[in-house]
């Protein structure tokens, strides 16, 4: 009888796991998440989506300067009062904020953090990188279920590539290149459990919204 996890069941224990321990993960997972990201679909089957495996400490350390940075502009001024949201209370809200906050401390020391890319084939303008969404974001939801699948930690992040200059330095990418979300990837220091979202309810109409 097989022990892994049924689909239904891995989309709904997907939870976000931003506190990773600093233990190396096996080369061979690595490259099962990326292999999973790759089986995603992409507009007119391009199949442009590139993967990078930053492990070294350099390119660690630079990526994790640049989240601070982003994260420090985006929430800021959340750290002290998070606030709430209608399907969200200031407590879950506050944990939620203290797991950025966490991440952003120690994104340097967690083993590996993937960076998804798309290669346009020429210099990259604004409409393409847009373009480009619908074609990485498949991936990298199979590589964020694989790794619950796996028993691996992850939660994507796009606040560490808002300085798409300082990226594409730090990564070494050519013009024809963009980084589209960073994914920290290792074994979770807290336990799995089920996510919460809106009831469908809310969130679903037939053939018109009102």
């Amino acid at each position: 009888m097989s022990n892994e996890m049924g689909i239904f069941e891995v989309m709904y224990n997907c939870r976000a796991m931003r506190r990773l321990d600093t233990r190396e993960v096996e080369e061979e997972k690595l490259m099962k998440l990326i292999d999973a990201a790759n089986q995603a679909p992409s507009g007119s089957n391009m199949q442009s989506a590139r993967w990078i495996i930053a492990r070294g400490a350099e390119v660690k350390q630079r990526l994790a300067d640049l989240n601070r940075k982003g994260v420090e502009g985006y929430i800021g001024n959340q750290i002290q009062n998070p606030g709430s949201l209608p399907h969200q209370n200031k407590d879950k809200r506050s944990r939620m904020v203290d797991a950025v906050v966490w991440q952003m401390e120690h994104m340097h020391e967690i083993p590996a953090l993937i960076v998804a890319c798309m290669d346009f084939g020429a210099e990259v303008t604004p409409a393409m990188r847009a373009g480009g969404n619908g074609s990485i974001w498949p991936g990298i939801q199979n590589l964020l279920l694989a790794a619950r699948a796996m028993g691996l930690g992850a939660a994507p992040t796009t606040l560490a590539l808002m300085d798409t200059d300082a990226v594409a330095e730090a990564l070494s990418l050519p013009n024809t290149m963009a980084a589209y979300c960073l994914i920290p990837v290792g074994y979770p220091l807290g336990n799995f459990g089920p996510v919460t979202r809106k009831p469908l309810e809310e969130i679903t109409r037939f053939d018109q919204w009102s």
